[in-house]
């Protein structure tokens, strides 16, 4: 996705009419000379049972943000987080930012995929995927710098929605594992309520896959960024 970055909206980190339930956009001023850089991503997962579902990967100013800890998420990451569709989220973000990419396919554990985003030199780059399989945790990169020149990497978390009861249970967990519901637009009981650093992959009642299997420790995925 390539634009004119002379004249472009951008959301506040907050207050996004995207990302929270305010609403506050203003418009800011690029130098026309601004150009698009290529930057690659290499995404590797580092977790031993956990797959990743199609990464959403993103370039935008500081001021957007995928999501807040410790508020409510938005419909779109929902939608993302309890049945990896990137889609929604896509459409939510396409006018506000640089470039957003989805990269197709699962990623399994220990596996990597390297992608292409453009960007411009003052942009950060975010990536979100859904880890399955769970409720509604997924693995996210939330704004962090580009490279000037040369690569960074970085060590990234997963963070539970806080849209859906972690109850575990196939019914209730999309993908080839379990086959059962992803998100259904119904008002979730036993929720969070707000996003937060997940705390893992647990025995209940009721659970049939294994935590020896499907657990994991933060950092889940490894993120290596390159300025082309």
């Amino acid at each position: 996705m390539f634009k004119s970055r002379s004249l472009i909206a951008a959301v506040a980190l907050v207050s996004s009419p995207v990302f929270a339930q305010g609403e506050s956009a203003f418009s800011f001023l690029v130098p026309e000379s601004a150009t698009l850089d290529a930057y690659d991503v290499v995404i590797t997962n580092l977790t031993p049972g956990q797959t990743f579902t199609p990464q959403l990967l993103v370039s935008h100013t500081a001021d957007i943000s995928l999501f807040e800890i410790g508020e409510p998420a938005s419909m779109e990451l929902e939608i993302l987080a309890e049945g990896g569709n990137t889609g929604p989220l896509t459409d939510a973000v396409v006018n506000v930012v640089s470039d957003v990419q989805t990269v197709d396919g699962l990623l399994e554990p220990g596996r990597t995929v390297s992608w292409t985003i453009d960007a411009y030199s003052d942009d950060v780059v975010s990536m979100a995927a859904m880890l399955i399989p769970t409720n509604d945790t997924f693995v996210a990169m939330n704004g962090m710098s580009l490279p000037e020149e040369g690569s960074v990497t970085y060590y990234v978390k997963a963070y539970d929605a806080g849209t859906e009861e972690n109850d575990q249970n196939c019914r209730n967990i999309p993908g080839p594992r379990c086959g059962g519901e992803g998100y259904n637009g119904e008002i979730a009981e036993g929720d969070e309520g707000f996003v937060h650093v997940s705390n893992g992959f647990h025995r209940l009642n009721g659970n049939t896959l294994s935590p020896a299997t499907y657990d994991w420790r933060n950092p889940v995925a490894r993120i290596t960024v390159t300025l082309r």
